[in-house]
């Protein structure tokens, strides 16, 4: 039986310690992988991104099991992120470097909850109640 990532979990732990120990918790982002929504204009050479998260630097902050998004300024122009788990690189804190790194996962889960498959009405057999003394 598999389970689901534990990153996201360990991110939100993470950036409960940095913030409970008053430092700024900084994101470490890859920037090419899927779906990232992030300014291009500032990932450096290696495809990174880093983010400070800090709630003084960021609206509407979304640490969801998924993504993490959120609404911050770059050169003063409002900007809405959205970063899937998997291209979390790693959290830490900018005054002292305590955090923790992750690995690149290349593959997003896939969804725990998939749609219902809707049975062929041909094959579909009907309910029937008997009784039970």
């Amino acid at each position: 039986m598999t389970m689901t990532s534990n990153r996201p979990y360990m991110i939100r732990a993470l950036y409960e310690w940095i913030l409970d120990n008053d430092f700024t918790p900084h994101l470490v982002v890859f920037a090419h992988a899927p779906n990232v929504e992030v300014p291009q204009e500032y990932v450096n050479k290696d495809g990174q991104i880093v983010l400070n998260i800090a709630p003084r630097a960021v609206e509407g902050l979304d640490l969801g099991n998924k993504a993490i998004s959120f609404q911050a300024r770059f050169g003063g122009v409002p900007t809405h992120l959205y970063v899937p788990c998997q291209a979390v690189l790693g959290i830490y804190a900018r005054e002292n470097g305590q955090g923790m790194m992750f690995d690149l996962e290349s593959n997003p889960e896939p969804d725990p909850d998939p749609a219902p498959v809707e049975p062929d009405s041909k094959s579909a057999k009907r309910p029937s109640l008997r009784v039970v003394k």
